[in-house]
């Protein structure tokens, strides 16, 4: 899906450029612009944020740069795992997931809608109803239960408005729809859909008379706009005119149809009457159209095992044998601690036994044991033969694997605790909170929160993955007992708050609350809170809502010293992260070229921009220590002449010494490679037309004087800086200031005309 700019950027982010177009270039006027404030120093200007933070600074940097290193190491974990050929689709933030139709904002092509659409049945007669409404007003909002099929209806309503090769786009959940009218990129035909609509950001409530100005505006540019969204809209007094609720279609009727569009055999009358009997058990149309689709392709057992759910067949068994504590406690902490070695699960789940002892020894009610029996029996733990139980009473639920430990050491893998299916470990949540009540939560609260301050970094990383499933049934308690507590807290609890954001995107009706909770921590909710949500726009959330993830991070460049610099951490992540992905590196280079583009002269803003785009031009791999720009320039096309502009910007500001000498190692890494000959021209040809024939001159002369030093005096990068430097020699100039320069190198500028030499 193309990723397009959201209609509510905010006051503090220019718009992002649409794809096609070119962002104008500055004038080379921050050669005598206000200095560049130090990464340890606070300026004049560093915002409200700064004066409460000057004396506790060094120690608080400290601790996001190890934060910030956490998240490192789990963002290469994730590469690594998914680029080096292991499949992808149970990797941490779910970047081998496929992402629902119009689930990330974007232009939705017709491709993904037919796919969408491929067995739609709309139910009725809400569909009808729907429709009618979107006829009149242009604006509906289809309210329901998560699953029930709201999204592929927006889709098919839009489509039987528009025709089916309507032009039709994705907003974020986020958007404030007080604005929308007023947005430029409202365009007429064409469709909209926001799904999972979380809110207003802002405290003042969205007005009936708002909401009428967006729907005349609609209706005036013939586009249309249809909103997903729970129950709880329904109560909202400004769209309650505009509500239809959503139900799932008769499923054996959706059932039958999919069965029409699909190669089939006859049935035998029990066996079809058997699978019409489970279809009308299913809940969600996307389960039945996955029995009917298994049917066709594999077989009559094996869409009966899709209908069956024998995974949730199996924990529902299991929880109705009424377990002992002894044996719920540790499936309960495994359901949170999945995968990491077993002794430190053993470790783990003792504390955990010890936090609901101390609770039963309070006089409360026992966690367990409904049948009478004594609770939690630790005085003969030791003769239990604990590591065993597994076998015997958690059969088919839990088994054991060897996996690697931190290292990757192929000589080092340990015994761990894993449940045979990863289904599992979500089914066994959903009984947890199903079934046990404030005697187990108030304890297993507490010990998720001790880890969560002192365990390493797998085990916070599986409390995060644990927390996000949890948050699927009570998303409220886990922002208010947990995210809220933690993103405030010590840099553990703060990469545990924002990777649980990371991780509830893997859910398709959690990831707009995913982003809505990080953007809410962006402003007025102090520093440490904003240090946490620049920490969670970075990974899945940052890949799947990247506008609105680059303007909260935009936005928190703007804050004090501290929370800038983690932005900054924050932006060179999502460069990172993205360099497998062409079309988001793109997008980042794009915007970052944006905002360069639109600062004022000599402003605050433009300083800002201008040291975010340096961090990002010397920013290393996450696998390997080599610059991302040498990588991009060889793998991802176009990437040049967006890189070639941030050069040109950057080397004519106070940065230029570190612009050099990130250009030098480019170079460097590139110098054994023929085939990014082309690339580093264009690179060479993309910073030439950004500069003035004495601004291009002094770069040659300071390139050369970097070459000779011993890490880049080598054949290969003197042969490419030719290359670079000589890209249009030959050529016309493009206008009187720029004529071919010279390759002997020449006295460079003045400060005064090209920032301070460092």
């Amino acid at each position: 899906m193309a990723d397009e700019p959201d209609l509510d950027d905010g006051p503090a982010v220019p718009p992002v450029p649409a794809f096609d177009e070119d962002v104008a270039q500055p004038a080379p006027d921050d050669a005598g612009g206000t200095p560049e404030v130090g990464e340890g120093t606070l300026g004049p200007d560093a915002g409200p944020d700064a004066a409460p933070e000057r004396g506790q600074e060094p120690d608080e940097r400290e601790e996001d740069d190890r934060g910030y290193d956490d998240l490192r190491r789990v963002h290469q974990l994730v590469n690594n795992n998914f680029y080096g050929g292991v499949d992808a689709s149970g990797a941490a933030f779910g970047f081998g997931a496929v992402s629902s139709t119009g689930l990330a904002p974007g232009t939705i092509e017709h491709e993904e809608t037919d796919r969408a659409l491929r067995f739609y049945v709309p139910p009725q007669p809400c569909f009808d109803e729907a429709l009618g409404r979107l006829r009149e007003d242009a604006l509906v909002v289809l309210t329901g239960q998560d699953n029930c099929g709201r999204g592929a209806g927006s889709l098919a309503l839009l489509r039987e408005i528009l025709g089916e090769k309507a032009r039709l786009h994705s907003l974020s959940p986020a958007n404030a729809l007080a604005e929308l009218a007023e947005s430029r990129d409202l365009k007429p035909g064409q469709g909209y859909v926001i799904l999972d609509y979380v809110g207003e950001l802002r405290p003042e409530a969205v007005q009936a008379y708002e909401i009428g100005r967006l729907s005349e505006e609609l209706g005036r540019k013939g586009s249309y706009l249809v909103i997903t969204a729970g129950d709880t809209v329904r109560r909202r007094l400004a769209l309650r005119a505009h509500c239809v609720p959503w139900q799932t279609p008769d499923l054996e009727e959706l059932f039958e149809h999919c069965r029409g569009k699909l190669p089939h055999t006859g049935l035998d009358p029990d066996i079809e009457k058997e699978l019409l009997e489970r279809v009308g058990e299913q809940r969600r149309p996307a389960d039945v159209v996955e029995a009917a689709v298994a049917l066709s392709r594999e077989g009559v057992e094996t869409a009966l095992d899709t209908l069956r759910d024998r995974h949730r067949e199996r924990v529902q068994d299991w929880f109705r044998k009424r377990p002992a504590a002894d044996d719920l406690l540790p499936l309960a902490a495994l359901a949170f601690l999945e995968g990491i070695p077993e002794r430190t699960f053993e470790k783990e789940c003792a504390a955990f036994a010890a936090h609901v002892r101390n609770w039963e020894q309070s006089g409360e009610t026992p966690v367990a044991e409904p049948d009478g029996s004594t609770g939690v029996r630790l005085s003969r733990a030791v003769a239990d033969q604990s590591r065993a139980r597994w076998r015997e009473r958690a059969v088919e639920l839990v088994t054991t694997e060897f996996r690697l430990g931190p290292s990757r050491d192929a000589g080092r893998s340990e015994r761990c605790l894993v449940f045979t299916s990863p289904r599992i470990r979500e089914l066994v949540i959903a009984e947890l909170h199903d079934l046990y009540g404030y005697e187990l939560w108030y304890p297993l609260r507490q010990w998720l929160g001790e880890l969560a301050l002192l365990g390493d970094l797998d085990t916070r990383t599986e409390v995060a993955r644990g927390v996000a499933l949890l948050a699927r049934h009570a998303l409220v308690e886990v922002d208010e007992t947990m995210l809220k507590v933690w993103s405030e807290g010590l840099t553990s609890q703060r990469v545990t708050a924002a990777l649980t954001l990371q991780f509830m995107c893997d859910v398709e009706h959690l990831a707009p609350q995913a982003l809505y909770i990080a953007l809410s921590w962006t402003d007025n909710s102090g520093p440490g809170r904003a240090v946490t949500a620049a920490m969670a726009l970075t990974g899945r959330l940052g890949s799947l809502y990247r506008l609105k993830a680059l303007n909260g991070l935009w936005f928190l460049t703007q804050r004090g010293e501290r929370i800038a610099f983690s932005a900054r951490r924050s932006l060179v992540l999502l460069l990172q992260t993205a360099e497998h992905d062409p079309e988001r590196v793109l997008f980042i280079l794009r915007y970052v070229r944006t905002v360069i583009a639109k600062a004022a002269p000599r402003s605050r803003e433009r300083s800002i921009a201008l040291r975010t785009a340096v961090q990002l031009l010397e920013t290393v791999r996450l696998e390997a220590p080599e610059p991302v720009t040498a990588a991009l320039l060889r793998t991802v096309p176009d990437s040049a002449r967006h890189l070639g502009s941030l050069w040109a910007d950057v080397l004519h500001s106070g940065n230029r010494s570190r612009a050099v000498g990130a250009l030098c190692r480019t170079l460097a890494q590139l110098r054994d490679d023929p085939s990014v000959t082309g690339a580093v021209r264009e690179l060479g040809e993309a910073m030439r037309n950004a500069m003035s024939v004495r601004q291009w001159t002094a770069l040659c002369h300071h390139l050369s004087i970097a070459l000779n030093h011993p890490d880049h005096a080598i054949p290969g990068t003197r042969r490419l800086a030719q290359v670079l430097i000589g890209s249009l020699h030959g050529r016309p100039p493009a206008d009187s200031r720029r004529s071919t320069a010279s390759l002997i190198p020449t006295p460079p500028f003045t400060s005064s005309q090209g920032g301070r030499s460092k």
